[in-house]
């Protein structure tokens, strides 16, 4: 299952409703521009126990094309790692 923006602040409405959906749609594109801003500075993203995102750089290197096998030059790049808190991962995973 996708989360989608408007599933979310519409979820967010019915679990608050003395917040206007305008505000929380101002307040979730705040949250989403800090989280890009901060990751863009090479900053560590972290819901304390919910998720973090942390900015990993990968070295250039060279790799190969495993169809040809020819080798190709792979040039420095920056990658984002996601990792999930435990107590999240097994609230996803558990069977109802």
């Amino acid at each position: 299952m996708s989360a989608v923006k408007s599933d979310l602040i519409k979820e967010l409405a019915k679990n608050y409703p003395n917040f206007l959906k305008k505000d929380l749609l101002k307040v979730f594109d705040i949250l989403i521009y800090e989280v890009q801003e901060a990751l863009r500075r090479g900053e560590r993203v972290e819901l304390r126990e919910i998720f973090s995102f942390e900015p990993r750089i990968q070295k250039a290197r060279i790799s190969r094309n495993p169809k040809t096998n020819e080798k190709v030059n792979t040039p420095l790049k920056k990658a984002i790692l996601f990792k999930i808190s435990k107590e999240w991962a097994s609230k996803i995973n558990e069977k109802e």
